[in-house]
């Protein structure tokens, strides 16, 4: 398995393409939930990925801070498709890794799904917000550091 990282600036047209398809399969057709996955910040964003024989199996996106939050990194549009795997959090710590390394970040927001609070546990965030409605999913806002 490969892992990928690419600022949006590198991406090829290809793999944009899956990168859309494998986000838009889990949270919009999966979750059955329409909204605007395509939210302007993929151009400020690095892309994550696991991939095998051209299959996407892992992926988020880490935003430097100021892009989604004033005073923190970010990662977001955390997918594994091949579940039950451990790809998720070796994914997720990927990400904060490279929060970390590129970005210097100390401190890393996430909003995530509540479903998915014990997961983020794991990865060392903490809840720091109530929760709130998003796309018609609750949420609620997590930080590491």
């Amino acid at each position: 398995m490969d892992l990928k990282i690419k600022h949006f600036s590198e991406l090829t047209a290809e793999e944009l393409y899956r990168l859309i398809q494998a986000r838009v399969a889990v949270f919009v057709v999966e979750q059955t939930c329409p909204y605007q996955e395509l939210d302007g910040k993929d151009l400020d964003a690095l892309h994550v990925w696991f991939e095998e024989g051209g299959e996407i199996c892992a992926y988020v996106r880490v935003l430097d801070k100021g892009v989604s939050y004033p005073d923190a990194a970010s990662i977001g549009r955390v997918i594994t498709l091949r579940r039950g795997t451990g790809l998720g959090k070796q994914i997720m710590l990927e990400g904060i890794r490279l929060a970390q390394e590129r970005y210097g970040a100390y401190r890393i927001r996430i909003g995530a799904q509540v479903y998915a609070k014990g997961f983020y546990e794991k990865c060392g965030f903490v809840q720091c917000s109530d929760e709130y409605d998003e796309d018609g999913i609750p949420h609620i806002g997590m930080v590491r550091g």
